[in-house]
């Protein structure tokens, strides 16, 4: 049967136009929206697509899939009590002193801002507004822990640590914070970033003159298939892995490894997969539309390549953009030498249009 209240004919939307006129409560706009939209009913649920991240309680879309804190099978950052830990031995008051020094794994974005802002911020939730003028980062790192899983409970559990966004091998990101809070993640850029965590192994240095290194990291990740590709061998099988919608093989987007210059170090690193790439290309896209202090682009020198080392104090101070953990410090090497941020840069202007 037809829900007749549901139903606006045209005669009525006019007339519904024509009230909003004399009677000065609406806008022949937001009347025309009152008058074609459907009629709301309690306890109605609001639909959700699955590709929402979450920026100072609003939802903003960003097209590739995404598993908030709040969802089944997330990963939030707010709990105090240890995630991995049997339930029992899990809460603060007995994870406290197993290098846990803090109850929260996060902080309040307080950088620039007035005391009385300040004030407001900490007790009734920021406005978009206020949060655009803060965050103007986004820090990239690799995990070394190989799965997005894996990764939160070294975080969460072990280090007292957070980050914004979980990339997994499939291409899948979680969620564990609202943006609006600053993640622990990578020091001095904490109060003003967006922070997130790709699954891959690291970069390791290339050693001896013919040019080997530790092989026995690497050597439980990758192996060549039957077929002379590359692929990705997580220990203790995937259905354990956490892996939501693994492809049939998981493959980094190259073959062979990567070997470049990071710090004045060589090293060496197993790519990305291109689940990762494509992910995290919208994921960029999103965070550059929502925060426009987020230039799309890379650290570069005069000549327009990739800075490859830690940023000066004084230009990582003015720096607005995408950049790796090692841009921020000396003794950090992620994304790694594999990573390619042209066509990270390049997808996600496309998107916006740039």
């Amino acid at each position: 049967m037809t829900n007749r209240r549901s139903q606006v004919t045209r005669r009525e939307a006019a007339g519904m136009l024509g009230l909003a006129a004399l009677g000065g409560g609406l806008t022949s706009r937001q009347a025309a929206a009152q008058a074609v939209a459907p009629a709301r009913q309690v306890g109605a649920a609001l639909g959700r697509e699955g590709d929402e991240i979450v920026v100072g309680g609003q939802f903003f879309h960003s097209t590739t899939p995404v598993v908030t804190w709040m969802d089944p099978g997330g990963y939030d950052a707010y709990r105090v009590e240890r995630r991995f830990a049997p339930i029992a031995e899990a809460s603060w008051k007995k994870s406290e002193g197993k290098d846990l020094n803090s109850p929260n794994r996060f902080g309040m974005r307080t950088r620039a801002l007035p005391a009385a802002i300040v004030e407001r911020v900490r007790g009734g939730g920021w406005d978009l507004d206020t949060l655009r003028q803060v965050v103007d980062q986004f820090v990239i790192h690799y995990d070394v822990c190989g799965t997005s899983k894996t990764c939160f409970k070294v975080l969460h559990d072990n280090r007292g640590l957070s980050v914004h966004f979980l990339l997994d091998l499939d291409g899948t990101i979680y969620q564990t914070l609202d943006v609006k809070e600053a993640a622990w993640h990578a020091t001095i850029a904490n109060n003003r970033s967006v922070g997130i965590e790709i699954a891959n192994m690291g970069a390791y240095s290339v050693r001896g003159p013919g040019g080997e290194d530790d092989p026995s990291v690497l050597a439980k990740w990758y192996r060549k298939g039957a077929d002379g590709r590359t692929e990705i061998t997580i220990p203790g099988g995937l259905a354990n892995s956490g892996e939501r919608h693994p492809p049939p093989v998981l493959r980094p987007a190259r073959d062979e490894p990567i070997v470049g210059e990071v710090q004045g170090r060589a090293l060496r690193q197993y790519d990305l997969t291109p689940e990762q790439y494509a992910a995290l290309i919208k994921l960029t896209a999103t965070l550059c539309a929502v925060f426009p202090k987020i230039t799309c682009d890379y650290p570069r020198d005069a000549a327009g390549k990739l800075v490859t080392k830690k940023l000066a104090d004084d230009v990582l101070k003015d720096y607005h953009g995408i950049l790796g953990h090692y841009h921020v410090q000396t003794n950090k090497t992620d994304p790694g030498p594999a990573f390619q941020w042209d066509a990270v840069i390049d997808g996600a202007r496309a998107l916006l249009g740039r």
